[in-house]
């Protein structure tokens, strides 16, 4: 049965969320803002502002260091993390990037691997998916489509975009195709074989498999289709009472099938304020909050107790093995003592071998 585990309250109507890699952070796009909190103590870390309409994607790089966000303005801004976490209040960072070159609201964003060395899809309702490469914002690729572009999600080798539009179509694009175009157009009637049919109404999320073998697709045709990708058919779907808003692949984690899995630390409530700018009373002086262990009500043995009764054990069996045992130690002196005699004298007859052939007469 599932339990609402924490109902946490945000500024206004959330457009999208996602939370990066490291498990650290959490963004969230609420009307023309991007909010950023940290996940560990529920601060609001920063406000940024610099899309003029509403967010409608964020994502991550794989190691946590930049973000992207898109908006019905037409733009996809690059953020770089740690200058964000390390400008003042007073000032607004700027992004690492702007892109300007979709010409109607930005619909979806994916980020492939590689760190600040990754590329990253974006798709958009002017009917074009774009690939970029975030560490120098250059465009390296736009495909122009004959409908709009919901959803964009790259494959783990990169070799291939795959573009869900509105008409239900899902588009496969080679990446590595000859010959090399910055500029492509897809036609649907050529490239028959690369088309993903069967939703009855726009396709709103794409996820692919890390074998690279099955696609999954959500519709607002209340569906969810797992496809194989080689053949393009549709092998599974799974029917929903609404339109589906996101959907996704993702490995099990460990403890999914335990019953009594549960979150050890309970997640804390997300503040509506930025952090060191809440009242003395509540929030005290600027520093840092470190929590230790499991956060619990009832007494019991803290981290750093168990911490100190488990070096007090390991340093009394040190002790023990160094002075209690002094019969194997005496064993182990005398066991070395004999090795080095052995080694002294195979050095002593190297000596001598080496000796003789120098100095023995040339003939």
């Amino acid at each position: 049965q599932d339990q609402l585990q924490q109902k946490i309250i945000c500024p206004g109507p959330v457009t999208c969320l996602t939370a990066s890699p490291n498990g650290l952070y959490i963004l969230a796009g609420v009307a023309e803002s991007i909010y950023l909190w940290e996940v560990s103590n529920g601060n609001l870390l920063a406000i940024l502002n610099r899309h003029y309409q509403d967010l409608t994607c964020l994502c991550f790089t794989d190691d946590s260091s930049h973000f992207l966000s898109g908006a019905k303005d037409c733009l996809a801004l690059v953020w770089n993390l740690y200058s964000v976490l390390q400008a003042e209040p007073s000032q607004i960072p700027d992004p690492r990037h702007v892109w300007s070159r979709h010409s109607l609201p930005i619909t979806d964003l994916c980020c492939g691997f590689g760190g600040p060395l990754a590329r990253a899809a974006t798709a958009s309702l002017d009917q074009t998916a774009k690939l970029w490469e975030i560490s120098s914002g250059e465009l390296l690729l736009s495909v122009l489509f004959d409908v709009g572009i919901m959803a964009v999600t790259l494959d783990l080798s990169e070799y291939h975009m795959f573009c869900g539009g509105m008409d239900g179509s899902i588009f496969q694009v080679d990446l590595c195709a000859w010959p090399v175009q910055r500029d492509r157009t897809f036609q649907t009637e050529r490239e028959n074989g690369k088309v993903f049919k069967g939703h009855r109404n726009q396709v709103t999320c794409l996820s692919v498999s890390t074998d690279g073998s099955l696609l999954l697709s959500g519709s607002h045709d209340e569906t969810v289709r797992l496809w194989d990708i080689q053949s393009k058919q549709c092998l599974k779907t799974m029917n929903h009472k609404g339109p589906v808003t996101n959907a996704f692949i993702v490995l099990a984690p460990a403890n999914m099938f335990n019953p009594d899995g549960k979150p050890s630390v309970p997640l804390p409530k997300f503040s509506k304020h930025l952090h060191g700018t809440e009242s003395n009373d509540e929030q005290g002086s600027e520093g840092v909050t470190l929590r230790l262990g499991l956060h619990q009500q009832e007494s019991g043995e803290s981290y750093l107790e168990k911490a100190e009764k488990m070096y007090s054990q390991m340093y009394s069996t040190r002790e023990k093995n160094l002075v209690g045992d002094q019969e194997h130690l005496t064993i182990q002196v005398s066991e070395l003592e004999e090795e080095v005699s052995t080694l002294r004298k195979i050095n002593k007859n190297l000596f001598d071998f080496s000796a003789r052939i120098i100095t023995k007469p040339a003939k």
